[in-house]
């Protein structure tokens, strides 16, 4: 068995290459599916039945990411990378096919439980496979997936459905799913991890839950950071269009530029993070950060300081998406070669779950008393992460 040192570096970086590919599928997929919305409607579909089809997908997903992240500390991360994009070929291409709603509605949500699979994979691979003063550089490209896949789902998903239609729409995600199938197939590799029955390894599979609350309160904190995030990726076009004055062609090519730099942004980060030898550290700066830059929009939103306002929702683009690699890394090194894959799911559910509460409750909020209160309460629940980011641990 190939240890750290001994396997090659372009090996090592192919590897990660393949998981940002399977979890962008996978973004495809969950989040691509809602650009078919349009499609669904032209073709007789009431908007609400269309909605809950497209929000099939990120069902799967959630009911799911805790049970695959099980499954990857029992059998690793590599069979998890083949049969997770297997399944969501599989569904995705059943649902190309399907004549009817309901068992269009059934297979999206098992094509959302296969996307799953990627979330608490390849979190394993980085740990083992990187040194500590890589991990967060590779952890920070590993998290440029999302905004990848959702930036190649608004490009191909409408454009593909207006010309060939919705089952060949579907298949865009799906193609891709097969093809990260194939590279897990054939280029990722397990890493090792301790054997026998030694003290050591004993530690190893310890529940790193049991008696301590660390990981607790990084889920925590990635929670409440991940609903400025929310805010600012869900609210932010609107605002620019209704508030701001600006056109939606405008508008859309700044939240397209937002989520470019937010993805540099993670990269940046985990880098930082390498450098000083800590997650935790910069973890707590990132979300001082979001404080005070959510504080800030919400000032210049409320006295309509367009000049200031501008510069103030790219910054806070940037800084909210920023924390995600650091505690994803941060989970897979506390958690252990034993642990991660649970880590990882309880940390991606409960993210997911706090930002699909976004929409509607801060929707409401708007409605009632405007953007600038919006984020104002966003800052507030950032601060109540500052105090929970726990202290003394360096990545090992």
């Amino acid at each position: 068995m190939a240890t750290t040192t001994q396997l090659n570096e372009t090996r090592r970086w192919s590897m990660l290459g393949l998981g940002v590919f399977a979890q962008a599928a996978s973004a495809v997929f969950v989040n691509g599916v809602a650009f078919l919305l349009p499609a669904l409607t032209d073709r007789g579909l009431p908007l609400a039945t269309a909605g809950l089809l497209v929000a099939m997908p990120t069902l799967g997903l959630v009911c799911t990411l805790i049970a695959w992240g099980y499954v990857v500390d029992r059998i690793g991360e590599r069979k998890v990378l083949i049969g997770g994009p297997l399944l969501m070929l599989i569904a995705g291409g059943a649902a190309a096919a399907a004549t009817n709603d309901i068992a269009l509605g059934a297979l999206l949500f098992l094509g959302g439980v296969g996307a799953a699979s990627t979330n608490g994979a390849s979190g394993r691979l980085i740990v083992g496979w990187f040194p500590p003063h890589r991990r967060g550089l590779a952890m920070g490209i590993r998290q440029t997936a999302q905004p990848l896949g959702v930036g190649v789902g608004a490009l191909a998903v409408p454009a593909v459905a207006a010309t060939y239609g919705v089952p060949a729409a579907i298949l865009v995600p799906a193609a891709m799913a097969g093809i990260a199938a194939v590279g897990a197939l054939i280029g990722v590799i397990d890493p090792p991890r301790p054997a026998g029955a030694t003290a050591d390894d004993a530690a190893l599979r310890a529940n790193p839950y049991r008696g301590d609350t660390t990981l607790w309160r990084i889920h925590a904190v990635s929670v409440l950071l991940v609903i400025p995030q929310g805010t600012v990726w869900t609210f932010a076009l609107l605002w620019l269009h209704r508030d701001v004055g600006w056109s939606l062609a405008a508008a859309g090519i700044l939240v397209t530029t937002t989520q470019i730099l937010g993805a540099a942004g993670r990269i940046g980060v985990g880098a930082w993070s390498d450098r000083v030898g800590n997650r935790l550290g910069p973890l707590r700066t990132v979300a001082i950060a979001a404080v005070l830059s959510m504080a800030a929009l919400a000032l210049a939103a409320w006295t309509h300081m367009w000049w200031a306002a501008i510069p103030l929702l790219v910054v806070a683009s940037v800084i909210t998406v920023s924390d995600n690699g650091l505690a994803f890394t941060a989970v897979a090194e506390i958690a252990g070669p034993y642990w991660s894959g649970r880590g990882l799911g309880i940390q991606n559910t409960g993210q997911n779950l706090a930002m699909g509460a976004v929409p509607p409750v801060f929707g409401a909020l708007i409605s009632t008393s405007g953007f600038a209160a919006a984020y104002l309460v966003a800052a507030a629940l950032a601060i109540a992460a500052v105090p929970l980011v726990p202290t003394g641990r360096r990545s090992q």
